[in-house]
C-alpha cells in the first residue's frame, strides 16, 4: 500500500506523538518515564520544524467521511437511500426519525458506522477510527495549546510564525464550525481550559458561535499564503503542500460559516426570525468574492475542472492512487493508503449481482433525481413525470433523453451498458443496467430499490467483470469537503439574499448571483439560467437551490442545506420514491440507452420520513448535557 505523504514527515510525526504526552492534561500522571522521554515545551515550540510537527497532528483530526467504515453513510437528506442490508447505517435510521444514530453509542456495528462519532479519539492512520465529535474537541484543545505557546517560537522567521498561527486559528474555527452546523450554538473554546476546575462554559447562540469562528477564519486568511510552495518554509516540502491549510481554505470557510449564520434555521435560532439574515449574507458574499476574484485573476492554484474530467473531483483510476480533486478541491481530508476505498466503499454503489463484497448499497432516490436533474435546455422536469411537457420537450416514453449532462455523469439509468469487457455467457443479461421494475439490478436488499444507481463516484468498470477494484487498477475514491463549484454557488446564494436582488453582487467581485450560477452551468455544457427563473428573488432562489442539488449531488451537502433552509421536515422533502416502468418490447440494448422507450412510467413512495421540528438539530450526547446545567440539550430531545 502506498502511504500518503502530502502532509506528514517522519520527524513531525514523532514530535506530534511525543507532544501529546508532553503537554496534554494527563502529563503529570504519566508514570515511569525515562529521562529524555518527554520533549520540553522550550524545545517543542522553539522553531518552525518542531512547532510544525506539533501542528500537523491537527490534520489527522479531520475525519475522512468517505472511508470511515467498510461501507460509509454520509448523505442524510432525501437524496439517497440505503438498501435493507445497510439497516445499521445512519441513513437508514435517520429515515425512520432516529437522529440519535449519529452518536457512537446509538449507531450500528458497535458504534463504528457513523463518521460523526467514534468511541475513541484516534489521531493515527486508520480512517475507520476517526469520528468528528471526539476529534473536534481534541483538535480544539490542541489548537489552543499551540496558540498559548506561540511566544516560545523564538528561533523562527515572521513567515514561519504566521504559518503556524494561521493553521492553528483555521483548525480552531473549522472544528467549531463543523460542530455547530449540526447541533447549534456551542461554547466557543478559545483558551486552554484548566483540568482541575469544574466546567461552566455556557452554550452560545448560533450567531455568537459563528462570530467567533469568523474571527479565527479571517485572521487565518490574513496570515496564510495561497500556496505553500511559494514560501521559504514551504519549499522544504515542495510539491507536497497541496493539503496544507492556505488562504483559499480560510476564505472559503469564512464565507460558508457566514452564509450558514445568515440562513433561515440559524437566524431563527439566534433571532427568532425564519428568514435570511441579509447582513450575514452580505458579509458571506464579500468573503467568497475576495476568493473568487483571486481565482479568476489567476492568483491561485484553483480552477474549475473541465467537464470531461469532472468525475476526477471524486475518484481517480489508473493514476497510481493519486488523490482526487484536481484543481477544484479546496479542502480535503488526508488519506493514508491509496487502496483504502476500493475494497468496500467503491463497491457500495452497484448492485450485488455485478459486484462482489458487502450487500449494502447506497442509491439515488427517484424523487431527488426527477425533481432536480432537468433537461439539457435548462427546463426542469414536470412535477408529474408521467406527463409530457411541451416547453421542456420532456417525453415520459423517453424519460432519459435530452437531459442535463450531469445526469449522465452522475446517474446510471435503465439500459446503460455497465460491463465493458467479457463476461460469462450465462451472465450476459446483466451487461446492461436492468433497472426497470423487476429487473435484475433492482432489489430492496442488495440492489437498487429506487430504479437509479450512483455513477458519480465510481467508473462503470467498477464491477466484478471489468474489475476496476484490482490493485493494479488503482481506483481511489475521496470526496472533498469543499470544492470551488460550491464556492460559486454559495456566493450566488449569499449575493442574492444579501442584496435581495437577482443581480446582487459583492463589492470585490464582478460576477452577479446569476453570473456565478451560469459559470457552473457553462462548465457542464448547460445554457444560462432561463429568463423565466430570473423574474424575482424567490423564483431565482429556487433555481439556485436546484443547481446546488444537481452539481453537488451526494457530496454530503444536501442534509445541511435542507436543514438551514427550513425545508427538511416539509413535503416533498420527507419523501423517498422509486421509479417504476416497463421496457417497451422493441427496446434495443445495443443502441443509445437514452433512446429506449419505456411504458407506464410513474413514481411510487417507498417511505415518508417521520420528522418534526426537533429534527432540525441533532441531539447532543446525554453524557455531555449532564456535565453541568449550562450545557443544555437541544429542544425536543
Amino acid at each position: 500500500m502506498k502511504k500518503f505523504n502530502h502532509i506528514k514527515t517522519k520527524l513531525s510525526r514523532i514530535f506530534s506523538i511525543c507532544l501529546v504526552f508532553a503537554i496534554g492534561s494527563s502529563c503529570e500522571d504519566y508514570l515511569e518515564r525515562t529521562p529524555g522521554s518527554v520533549v520540553s515545551e522550550e524545545i517543542a515550540f522553539l522553531n518552525f520544524q518542531n512547532f510544525q510537527g506539533f501542528t500537523e497532528e491537527l490534520y489527522q483530526c479531520v475525519p475522512n467521511f468517505t472511508t470511515t467504515y467498510w461501507t460509509s453513510s454520509w448523505n442524510w437528506g432525501e437524496d439517497e437511500m440505503v438498501s435493507a442490508a445497510g439497516n445499521f447505517h445512519v441513513t437508514f435510521m435517520f429515515d425512520r426519525g432516529n437522529f440519535w444514530a449519529w452518536q457512537a453509542e446509538h449507531s450500528g456495528h458497535g458504534g463504528q458506522s457513523s463518521w460523526m462519532d467514534k468511541n475513541m479519539t484516534d489521531t493515527g492512520d486508520n480512517p475507520r477510527n476517526k469520528g468528528l465529535w471526539p476529534l473536534a474537541w481534541y483538535g480544539i484543545r490542541k489548537a489552543n495549546l499551540g496558540l498559548a505557546n506561540l511566544e516560545r517560537m523564538t528561533e523562527a522567521t515572521q513567515e514561519e510564525r504566521d504559518l503556524i498561527e494561521g493553521q492553528l486559528l483555521f483548525f480552531r474555527g473549522w472544528f467549531h464550525f463543523m460542530l455547530i452546523q449540526y447541533v447549534g450554538g456551542l461554547p466557543y473554546i478559545d483558551r486552554v481550559l484548566p483540568g482541575d476546575q469544574v466546567l461552566r462554559e455556557p452554550r452560545l447562540s448560533y450567531h455568537e458561535s459563528a462570530e467567533k469562528a469568523a474571527a479565527d477564519f479571517r485572521r487565518a486568511a490574513d496570515l496564510l499564503p495561497m500556496n505553500w510552495d511559494n514560501t521559504v518554509a514551504g519549499r522544504r516540502t515542495l510539491g507536497r503542500n497541496e493539503l496544507r491549510i492556505n488562504k483559499a481554505m480560510a476564505l472559503a470557510y469564512l464565507g460558508k460559516n457566514l452564509l450558514y449564520a445568515g440562513s433561515p434555521l440559524m437566524n431563527f435560532e439566534s433571532t427568532g426570525s425564519k428568514i435570511y439574515n441579509a447582513t450575514y449574507c452580505q458579509r458571506s458574499a464579500e468573503a467568497f468574492g475576495e476568493l473568487l476574484a483571486l481565482v479568476e485573476g489567476g492568483q491561485t492554484q484553483f480552477s474549475l475542472v473541465p467537464f470531461e474530467r469532472w468525475n476526477s473531483n471524486f475518484y481517480t483510476l489508473g493514476q497510481n492512487w493519486a488523490l482526487s480533486g484536481s484543481t477544484e478541491a479546496i479542502f480535503r481530508s488526508l488519506y493514508w493508503s491509496g487502496d483504502q476505498s476500493n475494497f468496500g466503499i467503491t463497491k457500495q454503489y452497484f448492485p450485488s449481482i455485478i459486484v462482489d463484497g458487502d450487500a449494502t448499497k447506497f442509491v439515488p432516490t427517484a424523487n431527488y433525481v426527477n425533481q432536480n436533474f432537468g433537461m439539457a435546455n435548462g427546463h426542469p422536469l414536470p412535477n408529474n413525470i408521467s406527463n409530457a411537457d411541451s416547453e421542456s420537450g420532456y417525453d415520459p416514453e423517453y424519460p432519459f433523453k435530452g437531459r442535463d449532462p450531469r445526469f449522465y455523469s452522475s446517474i446510471v439509468f435503465d439500459g446503460v451498458q455497465v460491463v465493458q469487457g467479457s463476461m460469462p455467457p450465462n451472465q450476459e443479461d446483466n451487461r446492461h443496467a436492468n433497472l426497470f421494475t423487476g429487473g435484475t439490478y433492482r432489489g430492496a436488499v442488495s440492489g437498487s430499490p429506487t430504479g437509479y444507481v450512483n455513477r458519480k463516484f465510481v467508473p462503470l468498470q467498477a464491477n466484478a467483470y471489468d474489475n476496476a477494484f484490482a490493485f493494479g487498477a488503482a481506483l481511489h475514491l475521496n470526496v472533498p469537503y469543499l470544492r470551488l463549484a460550491d464556492v460559486y454557488l454559495m456566493y450566488a446564494e449569499a449575493a442574492l439574499m444579501g442584496q435581495n436582488n437577482v443581480a446582487g453582487k459583492s463589492s470585490n467581485f464582478d460576477k452577479t448571483a446569476v453570473d456565478a450560477v451560469n459559470a457552473i452551468r457553462t462548465r457542464a455544457g448547460m445554457p444560462n439560467v432561463l429568463e423565466k427563473f430570473q423574474t424575482s428573488v424567490p423564483v431565482f432562489l429556487n433555481e439556485v437551490r436546484r443547481e446546488r442539488a444537481v452539481e453537488l449531488a451526494f457530496e454530503r451537502h444536501r442534509f445541511n442545506d435542507l436543514r438551514r433552509w427550513l425545508l427538511l421536515i416539509e413535503r416533498p422533502y420527507t419523501l423517498k420514491t422509486s421509479l417504476e416502468f416497463t421496457r417497451a418490447p422493441e427496446s434495443d440494448l445495443d443502441g443509445d440507452p437514452t433512446n429506449m422507450r419505456v411504458l407506464n412510467l410513474r413514481e411510487e413512495v417507498l417511505l415518508e420520513r417521520p420528522l418534526a421540528e426537533r429534527h432540525y438539530w441533532l441531539p447532543l450526547k446525554i453524557s455531555d448535557v449532564t456535565l453541568y446545567p449550562e450545557f443544555k440539550q437541544n429542544p425536543g430531545w
